[in-house]
């Protein structure tokens, strides 16, 4: 399994889409086999949930994020883990021991303005909806 975390300074970020980065976690059975950091390739609708599918992501774990995104990555066959904090590397040994706490989501419409990436708008024309950006 391959999962991705929102990462901002090694700890879960708040919101999946302007994170400025994702820690790729490859876990067999209950170990970690590899770890790699991977910048954010930007924000814009469909670029994560198709960038981490190409790196063969199955679950992404991140604080919240908007519904446009939960119904990409459905479709991409990635579960989404939302409502989660903390330092990435304790929420990896949480999910290897089957402990890891689904959360709310911590995106609320609009609310990822003005963090992370793109912070002051976003890099598209298209109407908003339900806490994409």
């Amino acid at each position: 399994m391959k999962i991705a975390v929102s990462t901002d300074m090694e700890s879960v970020s708040a919101h999946f889409g302007r994170c400025p980065e994702y820690t790729l976690v490859e876990i067999s059975g209950k170990s970690v086999v590899n770890r790699e950091i991977v910048p954010n390739p930007g924000h814009e609708p469909g670029r994560i949930p198709r960038f981490l599918k190409d790196q063969g992501v199955d679950v992404i774990i991140a604080g919240g994020m908007g519904r446009r995104a939960l119904a990409l990555f459905d479709e991409m066959g990635i579960r989404p883990i939302l409502g989660v904090s903390g330092r990435v590397d304790k929420v990896v040994d949480l999910l290897l021991e089957d402990k890891l706490e689904e959360g709310e989501s911590m995106c609320q419409p609009r609310s990822g303005k003005n963090y992370g990436l793109d912070k002051a708008e976003c890099d598209h024309d298209e109407p908003h909806h339900g806490g994409d950006c």
